[in-house]
């Protein structure tokens, strides 16, 4: 990779040899303001103050000064003749990540775009202007060295030689410790990142001591990066010692010597001037500039410009959601609108899973095992199982926001992660998201063209969000997502959903803020859709006696059938379904306690996977929406 990040720039910077070229040109400003720092003084005393003709030495101080004018001229120009240089970088980089972002659907393009451009645009720019700063200041002072006294050149040039040689030296292995630490470092912020959100799980499946020790060995393996790249950093500073620090005390040491051999005291003091003044800060800013800087840049190109997304904990689906992990902790993002997919002529299955295997991370157990499951199209599924069990990853590696261990996910006959498979599955998850502007701005993203308002209308009364629609003003009023309760920005996701062009719909549970009536009506529309495949989630006892067909998900075990069949021959359906209280009203109830005022809900029901004996409390008391409210955005409050 590093090899071809350096074909690469060479080719960027050939195709600007004329951008080089300017730049070189204005840096010959700064070489000779470099020049004037030591020889004008050095001249000004000699010639000047020295021998008693004080109008000659201000002459050369004045001269010096006119030197300083000119080179911060050219060093103006230096600035936009590097921004020629940056901002194409940046911009070319821009066209890789958003490129790759629409055809992959890759989850790093907006870090990409956000941070990780601009980090190398500004890296690139400040390496360009530390670079070329020790060229031309090293080439000026030593050439003014060698101008007032050969003798001062071999005092000072040696130990900055062994001073830039030791650092180029150190630089190719301080660049790889650089770069592990920041891979260290990244591996480690990604484990936390998918650990917080899921501590609910990891509480309810006792599977702390599991994941804390995956932590540890990450923080260790950050501790020895650390460690490492300060042993090397020692190198850096002791090269910065000896080529700008040493020349200092050589000439102090050697100061009688070289007056004995000729060597003026305007000419000592010249040298001194050059060493303090311009070798040292040119060499300084090299070192830190050049030791630090340059690993980073190469760190964020590779990630840049590969070829392909590498797998990961979280990618974007059809609709452009982004989702890292499961549970309640999962966000959600505003999709783009897919274009019209071309329907199948193969018989092949709506949905096929072939020998699945599922694992957050290298180490952990798998969520998902050699997991086989078709099903064909126009089917209605209902996947039902205890809290934590999978059911939400088992969804987001069908929209391809995960990507299995092994095994393959098709969705009708072409792999999930083909492009041709984005715009053929839309997943709506529990936490609907409603965007600012009009409903019908809202209902019309995963379509390419305005919707006709007769085929919206016809919509809004098929998934039940009429009602809301008539009282919102029509589709052309404007929505205000925090005015919506759960259960409307719901409606307003379902319907949204059912005017895509997608065949295969995945609801996540994207119906549990509805009353069991509003759910009711809402699935059958979906599974009623012209040549539309629905996969439920269900979270109540109706939803899944609804469905054609019900797997239920119980960690290693599996089982698929009708809702009859697992009644007699599943035993994790029976006590799954003990579990789902039906009140006395005949109203079929959330298989989560969601009306308890505290809000605490059961992990697992007894005899399950994950039946620890214990409950867990996952949001305070009185900040949580009343299930099945549609008007009352407030909260749900403790009951007497």
């Amino acid at each position: 990779m590093s090899e071809r990040i350096s074909r690469l720039g060479l080719r960027f910077l050939r195709a600007r040899w004329r951008v080089l070229v300017r730049l070189g040109g204005w840096s010959v400003l700064e070489t000779g303001q470099t020049f004037l720092t030591g020889y004008a003084p050095a001249r000004a005393l000699d010639a000047g103050f020295l021998a008693g003709r004080p109008e000659v030495g201000l002459g050369w101080l004045g001269v010096a000064g006119l030197g300083v004018l000119v080179g911060a001229y050219g060093t103006a120009r230096v600035y936009a003749a590097v921004a020629a240089l940056a901002e194409p970088l940046r911009d070319r980089l821009v066209e890789r990540v958003v490129a790759r972002g629409v055809r992959e659907a890759d989850p790093g393009a907006l870090s990409g775009l956000t941070q990780q451009v601009e980090i190398a645009r500004d890296t690139f720019a400040g390496l360009v202007m530390v670079s070329r700063s020790f060229l031309f200041t090293s080439v000026g002072a030593l050439v003014g060295l060698f101008s007032l006294d050969p003798l001062l050149l071999l005092v000072v040039g040696p130990p900055l030689l062994a001073g830039v040689g030791l650092f180029a030296a150190t630089l190719r292995p301080l660049a790889r410790r650089q770069e592990t630490f920041l891979v260290a470092d990244e591996e480690l912020a990604e484990n936390l990142g998918a650990v917080c959100p899921g501590l609910r799980d990891i509480t309810a499946t006792g599977a702390e001591a599991r994941i804390a020790a995956g932590a540890d060995s990450r923080i260790d393996a950050e501790l020895r990066a650390a460690r490492s790249l300060a042993r090397w950093g020692v190198l850096r500073a002791a090269s910065l010692a000896l080529g700008g620090q040493l020349p200092i005390v050589l000439l102090l040491v050697a100061a009688p010597w070289l007056l004995d051999r000729g060597v003026t005291p305007g000419a000592l003091v010249g040298a001194l001037a050059y060493v303090t003044h311009s070798l040292l800060p040119a060499l300084n800013n090299l070192v830190h500039g050049l030791g630090t800087s340059g690993s980073r840049l190469v760190v964020v190109l590779r990630r840049l410009i590969r070829e392909s997304t590498t797998d990961g904990t979280g990618t974007t689906d059809s609709a452009g959601t982004s989702h890292s992990g499961s549970g309640s902790g999962s966000t959600y993002s505003n999709p783009p609108r897919p274009a019209r997919p071309a329907r199948p002529t193969g018989p092949a299955p709506a949905l096929s899973l072939t020998s699945v295997t599922f694992a957050y991370g290298p180490h952990s157990a798998p969520v998902i095992d050699d997991l086989d499951l078709d099903v064909p199209a126009g089917a209605h599924l209902a996947v039902v199982g205890p809290s934590g069990i999978g059911k939400s990853t088992l969804t987001a590696l069908v929209a391809g926001l995960l990507r299995p261990r092994r095994g393959t996910v098709r969705v009708d006959g072409r792999p999930v992660t083909e492009p041709g498979a984005v715009g053929r599955r839309v997943l709506i998850p529990q936490e609907a998201y409603v965007v600012t502007g009009t409903l019908a701005e809202n209902l019309g993203l995963f379509r390419p063209d305005p919707i006709p308002e007769a085929e919206l209308l016809a919509a809004a009364g098929a998934v039940g969000l009429a009602p809301l629609l008539e009282a919102l003003g029509g589709p052309s009023a404007t929505v205000d997502p925090a005015a919506l309760s759960a259960g409307e920005r719901q409606l307003v996701a379902l319907t949204r959903a059912y005017l895509s062009y997608a065949p295969l719909v995945l609801l996540d549970e994207a119906t549990c803020h509805l009353d069991p009536a509003a759910e009711e009506r809402a699935e059958r529309a979906f599974a009623a859709r012209p040549g539309g495949t629905l996969v439920v989630v269900a979270h109540r006892i109706s939803s899944a006696r609804r469905a054609d067909r019900v797997l239920v998900m119980d960690g290693r075990r599996t089982a698929y059938g009708t809702h009859e069949e697992l009644v007699r021959g599943s035993a994790p359906y029976r006590a799954l379904v003990g579990g789902w209280a039906t009140a006395s009203s005949g109203r079929s109830e959330p298989a989560l306690a969601l009306g308890d005022p505290d809000r605490v809900d059961a992990v697992a029901g007894p005899g399950l996977a994950g039946d620890g004996g214990h409950v867990v409390a996952h949001r305070p008391v009185g900040q949580v929406q009343a299930s099945g409210d549609l008007g009352d955005g407030g909260t749900l409050r403790r009951q007497g």
